[in-house]
């Protein structure tokens, strides 16, 4: 992309606030945080546990409330039109999100796990539940489109919603049986993963795109995308750090205590993001997409809902199962991996999409912090 000194609002691009320049290192300490709380201080477990209603912990509900409304209030909803017409992105998202990622998830628990039930089990669960939570932040950090990811993650909640169960079925009993593997069912109601859709993206959803009209209406669009925004740009990170330190106390005793299990655990979902995420940014650039909604569909198509996931595993076979650790393993390899891969994208912008990340949307819609 060319800049010329006729647009000094072209030539300014935003900075990275403090939070956001030092993320994986806060991140590095939230997850060690949690860890250490979960190992040493007695009954946090239980405590998060006991707090849970209809299977979701109350405390990591509002952690992950607070994390993506920021990020939520700032899509421009006029533009959401602009994205739903855009057929080659749809189709994209759709084919890796719920064809190619579940099958490649299924394929890698069974090559890394063949020996270990649960944990295979648990891996197939988390590589059936799509993002619709925390990929927000990394498309953010990545500076790629909102809008596209807003849409995209509320086409994966409402084909959560009546896929997540089929596919549970047909992954984890029907193709174990056709290729001879053994089988573990999977029963899980439609009610429990409306409901985790409805608190994790309807509700953040709603409030922030109530906060852009009225916000908008009464202040204008200066005040809304200059004094507010930044002002609470913060919290998605807050929110975030807050949620990891959370999902790391659950388990911490156990990830501390088995670290073979971890390791073993770890391997595929590494190579899960990274293939997942680098074939969304191939896919994206073979199709002409652009780098910002490139970035949309490889995020969208690498993270995973580790909220359902851990949800779903502790519902179905108990908070101490090896399936609800893989559960708490995802974000554990997740979140360093996606935040890496949002710098990675941010390098690969400038060299093999030539163009300034922070610039590949139009001015106004540049990263807020």
């Amino acid at each position: 992309m060319t800049t010329t000194t006729s647009s000094p609002a072209v030539l300014t691009a935003p900075r990275m606030s403090t939070l956001d320049k030092y993320l994986p290192v806060w991140i590095g300490l939230a997850m060690a945080a949690g860890l250490l709380l979960g190992r040493f201080v007695p009954g946090v477990s239980g405590i998060l546990v006991s707090l849970e209603v209809g299977g979701i912990s109350v405390p990591i509900a509002l952690g992950l409330l607070v994390m993506i409304y920021p990020v939520l209030a700032k899509v421009r909803y006029d533009r959401v039109a602009s994205v739903t017409g855009d057929k080659k992105l749809l189709v994209s998202s759709l084919v890796l999100n719920w064809l190619i990622g579940p099958a490649f998830m299924f394929a890698l628990a069974w090559i890394f796990l063949p020996d270990l039930p649960e944990f295979r089990t648990g891996l197939i669960i988390v590589g059936l539940a799509r993002c619709i939570a925390m990929v927000v932040i990394w498309n953010d950090l990545a500076c790629g489109d909102r809008e596209a990811t807003a849409v995209l993650i509320a086409i994966n909640s409402v084909f959560q919603v009546f896929a997540f169960s089929l596919l549970g079925w047909f992954y984890l009993t029907v193709l174990p049986g056709w290729l001879s593997l053994d089988t573990q069912g999977l029963d899980v109601s439609v009610w429990q993963i409306a409901l985790n859709v409805l608190i994790f993206l309807g509700v953040p959803l709603i409030a922030g795109f109530a906060s852009r009209y009225f916000g908008e209406k009464r202040r204008g669009r200066e005040w809304y995308e200059e004094k507010f925004l930044p002002r609470i740009g913060p919290w998605a990170l807050y929110g975030l750090l807050f949620t990891i330190v959370l999902l790391f106390a659950l388990q911490g005793e156990a990830i501390l205590t088995s670290p073979l299990d971890v390791v073993r655990i770890a391997i595929p979902l590494l190579i899960y993001f990274a293939v997942m995420w680098f074939v969304g940014m191939i896919v994206g650039k073979g199709i002409g997409l652009g780098y910002a909604r490139s970035a949309a569909l490889a995020f969208t198509a690498s993270g995973n809902n580790f909220e359902l996931a851990i949800a779903v595993a502790i519902a179905t076979f108990g908070a101490t199962s090896g399936q609800a650790l893989a559960g708490v393993v995802g974000p554990l390899i997740e979140v360093p991996i996606l935040v890496g891969l949002a710098y990675v994208s941010l390098w690969l912008a400038k060299r093999w999409f030539r163009t300034d990340p922070n610039l590949a949307l139009a001015p106004s819609e540049g990263k807020v912090s």
